[in-house]
């Protein structure tokens, strides 16, 4: 039976750890932290649950795939709630709710863009047929060469790759609203609409077409899932034990090296931040080089805070954006010039609203995330003076003054995510998919320089983002079954 560690226990590590055992593999994890997750942890503190981590829940055909793979399905481990409304949009003078259905989000353009809907219903039919392209063909392909991506269906849609989807959602819409509404879905791919191919409108069709929904107890509740999973097939999972070293022997992956202690293995998968994991190699054997992930575009790191409210919050829903201040002026202070926003747009999630776990009784849950630039300067007073920034707008907004109901408040931004994830200049959600930073353009799953050594995450193929996680994690482990068995 061969021997594979895997190093990191989130989505993508867990992923190909269950695939690998399932196909007859010794399989163990190791993970630094002291609970499995990687950035999907959570935090309990006073009765209040928390996700620090990935909080929407978005494709769940990808997830429910990922369970049938084992002859199971998400039901067997955790009740799944279609959220209704999927969210709220606040604009400076206006709030946009985004319905559980294509009819009610055509009554809400309609009502701010006379037309509209039938421009909408023809965006989300073409982002549909892209979003069975992309999910059923070209993500489930390792990224080893460009001809993955030359397809029947991707000559006929060319075009796609090299026209923005802000180019597509502005030559169909005129409302700005409407507009920030559309171009919302592709920041989970972690690049600004305006380098983002139009391609990615599938992302529309998962916001739209799909709908938003939540696990019961939190998004945890799908870890928790994958770990028992595992565990049944086998996998040994190590908490607690940070890895210092990839071994190497005449090109060779021999093992790691975890608390000074040798750990004999066959294969080795990294699912920690990639350059991360390669620092652990020596440097003859690392593919790229510290100037390499200099170049690269890298979603954005965000500062978060976890707040306990000592009663329920009147005017928000589940999930809550809140763009009521310049969209593209944020984003050029992410990508274009790197600096903490003059005034960002944020995210609120109150799960409480729909999850009674979730809080005490009377009280509330609160998770706020402001997107920024990595690499930022993170200091305690940068954090306190966000903090009181987005809570006077949110207070403006939804015309309630929260400030004297904190019972506590946590908070976690680009040192934490350093610290706790090693994660490169602090990034929060991987390298970013833009045109030149996709498929084979990408980190690749399989070491160039060093036999047996893989990777999965959101550095690799496919990208950014949950689902696509899993899938990196199958993609790794199909590469090692058809070399190993």
């Amino acid at each position: 039976m061969k021997k594979v560690v895997v190093i990191g226990s989130g989505f993508s590590s867990l992923s190909a750890a269950c695939h690998l055992a399932k196909a007859g593999f010794d399989v163990s994890v190791f993970e630094k932290n002291e609970t499995v997750g990687g950035r999907a942890r959570q935090l309990k503190k006073e009765g209040f649950t928390f996700d620090i981590g990935p909080s929407w829940y978005w494709m769940p055909d990808i997830f429910e795939k990922f369970f049938n793979d084992f002859g199971k399905s998400t039901s067997d481990f955790y009740k799944l709630n279609k959220l209704s409304p999927a969210y709220k949009i606040f604009f400076s003078d206006e709030v946009i709710t985004i319905g559980d259905c294509m009819d009610k989000i055509c009554d809400e353009f309609e009502r701010i863009e006379k037309g509209s809907s039938e421009h909408l219903r023809s965006f989300i039919n073409k982002a549909q047929e892209n979003y069975d392209i992309a999910i059923n063909k070209i993500v489930l392909r390792p990224g080893l060469s460009p001809f993955e991506l030359v397809t029947k269906d991707t000559v006929l849609r060319v075009d796609q790759f090299f026209k923005t989807i802000s180019q597509e959602v502005r030559k169909r819409f005129k409302n700005p609203k409407l507009i920030s509404t559309l171009e919302f879905p592709v920041l989970f791919l972690g690049a600004k609409p305006s380098n983002t191919p139009s391609f990615y409108s599938f992302m529309n069709f998962a916001d739209f077409g799909l709908g938003t929904w939540h696990p019961e107890g939190g998004m945890y509740e799908i870890i928790k899932a994958m770990k028992k999973l595992a565990e049944d097939l086998g996998v040994h999972i190590h908490v607690n034990s940070a890895v210092q070293k990839i071994e190497v022997k005449d090109g060779k992956t021999t093992g790691i090296q975890v608390d000074g202690k040798k750990i004999y293995a066959d294969v080795v998968i990294s699912g920690a931040d990639y350059h991360h994991s390669e620092t652990l190699l020596n440097k003859n054997y690392r593919q790229y080089s510290e100037a390499y992930w200099h170049k690269k575009t890298y979603a954005p790191s965000s500062l978060l805070f976890y707040v306990g409210f000592d009663k329920k919050l009147d005017n928000v829903e589940h999930h809550n954006l809140f763009f009521d201040t310049d969209f593209e002026k944020h984003a050029e202070e992410i990508y274009d010039n790197p600096k903490w926003p003059s005034e960002p747009l944020f995210y609120a999630n109150f799960p409480s609203v729909t999850d009674d776990s979730m809080a005490p009784q009377g009280c509330e849950t609160g998770f706020f995330l402001i997107p920024i630039a990595p690499g930022l300067e993170d200091t305690e007073q940068l954090r306190n003076q966000y903090f009181d920034l987005i809570l006077n707008r949110f207070a403006l907004r939804t015309k309630q003054d929260v400030k004297n109901n904190i019972i506590f408040k946590e908070s976690f931004c680009v040192n934490d995510f350093i610290e706790e994830y090693n994660s490169f200049k602090g990034n929060a959600y991987g390298m970013a998919n833009t045109l030149t930073q996709t498929a084979f353009l990408r980190p690749g799953l399989k070491s160039k320089k060093v036999k047996d050594l893989y990777f999965t995450g959101q550095l690799t193929v496919p990208g950014p983002g949950v689902p696509p996680s899993l899938i990196s994690g199958k993609l790794v482990s199909e590469l090692i079954i058809k070399k190993h068995i």
